[in-house]
């Protein structure tokens, strides 16, 4: 089966639009590899394929079903909801993802985005070049309180990998650090104390969002969570875009009832223009990128190609669903 084994990549760019490599994957058997495929594209680029990967592109019910000779779909992510689980169980179609890959990426996004809100170096080094430093009648200025995180409370929802990561920096900061859990199998390390969602929302100067999207935590962040909030506090979200009602976040941060947000991920990616965010107060919002070291999505390569070679040896890992 290995040597005459079809493999089709249907969205390759984002995670290597070049200075990486797909020799992991093509080590296993040859590869077809497209950077971008529309939906309407799906099945005929995958008609005879044995496996699949896809980063964002969907392989849904209707897609699965036209496709008899498919038997793996690797996900080039930790999400997976862009594959119909249930369907390619049905069909005995093994899915695996990529879990752990990008964590030491993603927390360190996390402090990018908080030191941002907290020191603004980006709007302070933009004043320089605009000439107000030349003109400056005293040795410095600054047109924002720069706020020490040293002794403030840190608010981990979701302490998993990225969540344990986030913690040992704030921990580093000399933060304290509130943390939930689904299941404290273990006490939480020195230093990390266990809390309720309220009691993170309520008792953080900063809540970072690292949850899973289930359905009891879609809209996590909400109007009743964010008045829970102490209006100096920070939201960071670099989990899932539905974890936050977007136009109640928006309401908030312009009635300054919070002092500013985070957000690497939004509810639709790409997001359509006028999305309440843009032009909401103290509001950052970058493109997806917690992920996109090079070193992280070279682990993502490597690992994708692992889970093939495991499916292919009849021991599977990081099966989904």
């Amino acid at each position: 089966m290995e040597a005459a084994m079809k493999i089709v990549l249907l969205d390759a760019h984002t995670a290597n639009p070049g200075d990486v490599s797909w020799a992991p994957l093509e080590a296993i058997a040859p590869c077809t590899i497209h950077p971008r495929t529309p939906l309407a594209e799906t099945v005929a680029r995958c008609a005879g394929a044995e496996a699949v990967i896809t980063n964002k592109s969907p392989l849904t019910r209707e897609v699965i079903a036209a496709l008899p000779a498919l038997k793996y779909i690797g996900v080039t992510a930790t999400g997976y909801n862009v594959v119909d689980v249930a369907a390619a169980k049905e069909r005995g179609i093994v899915v695996t993802n990529v879990p752990g890959y990008s964590s030491p990426a993603v927390a360190q996004l996390v402090f990018a985005l908080l030191l941002e809100l907290t020191n603004h170096v980006g709007h302070h080094a933009q004043t320089v070049r605009d000439g107000r430093w030349t003109t400056c009648p005293d040795f410095c200025y600054w047109d924002h309180p720069i706020i020490e995180l040293s002794g403030r409370t840190l608010g981990i929802i979701g302490y998993g990998d990225i969540g344990s990561a986030v913690a040992r920096i704030g921990l580093a900061f000399g933060m304290k650090v509130l943390a939930t859990k689904r299941d404290w199998k273990t006490p939480p390390p020195e230093g990390v104390q266990a809390a309720s969602i309220d009691e993170v929302f309520a008792g953080s100067d900063a809540i970072s969002l690292h949850c899973p999207l289930t359905d009891a935590t879609k809209h996590l962040v909400c109007e009743r969570t964010l008045a829970l909030m102490q209006p100096t506090a920070f939201l960071i979200n670099t989990g899932r875009g539905p974890l936050v009602d977007e136009a109640a976040l928006a309401a908030a941060l312009n009635a300054d009832r919070i002092a500013g947000a985070g957000l690497d991920v939004l509810s639709l990616e790409p997001p359509k223009e006028g999305s309440p965010l843009f032009a909401a107060k103290n509001c950052l919002v970058t493109p997806h990128i917690g992920w996109a070291s090079r070193e992280a999505r070279a682990r993502l390569i490597a690992i994708t190609a692992a889970n093939l070679r495991a499916f292919l040896d009849g021991k599977p890992v990081n099966v989904v669903g």
